[in-house]
């Protein structure tokens, strides 16, 4: 098993950033992915969609707070994006190349996760079979990000690393965690 922890960081912002930690740990054992967010802070500003009894397949949840992660396979140009909403709601979606060949990823019907929300934190928690989109033998890299969307309508980008001028989730030298 490879286990890690992280910690995101906000992309450079002329606003004030709210008082956040988002940080968790991910894992991988043999081809089951098991990732945990963990967000405390000053919950006041954050706009957070409180959890639904359907639990459904959605688009666009980062125009919204929403939990990502990207896993690409090492030395290839394919990867795959994973939205997860405090709601409840999901998607992933499958690309050839950076952005290129945007698709619903068809492969995952499902994906339970949980969220326990509190006064002062919330944790989301997956375990996923890639088995679906890769063999247990194939290396992936794995970019950890988050959408925090404020009161106000402004949004911030989270992530392990920023590597380019705008906050970019897809460049491919942000998947830094190998598993």
């Amino acid at each position: 098993m490879n286990d890690q922890t992280f910690s995101l960081q906000p992309f450079l912002s002329t606003k004030s950033l709210p008082n956040l930690k988002i940080a968790g740990n991910i894992a991988r054992n043999y081809n089951q992915l098991v990732i945990c967010y963990m967000l405390e802070g000053d919950f006041k500003e954050i706009a957070i969609a409180t959890p639904s009894n359907t639990r459904s397949r959605k688009h666009e949840l980062w125009e919204n707070t929403c939990f990502e992660f990207f896993v690409g396979i090492k030395d290839s140009l394919r990867y795959w994006e994973f939205n997860l909403s405090p709601a409840g709601h999901w998607n992933v979606y499958r690309f050839d190349a950076y952005r290129q060949g945007m698709q619903e990823e068809t492969a995952f019907t499902i994906l339970p996760f949980s969220v326990q929300n509190q006064a002062d934190g919330s944790a989301l928690m997956l375990e996923v079979d890639l088995n679906k989109i890769v063999s247990a033998k194939q290396e992936i890299e794995v970019a950890i990000t988050t959408v925090i969307k404020h009161r106000d309508g402004e949004v911030t980008y989270w992530a392990l690393t920023h590597r380019g001028a705008e906050a970019d989730f897809h460049l491919r030298d942000s998947f830094i965690i190998e598993l």
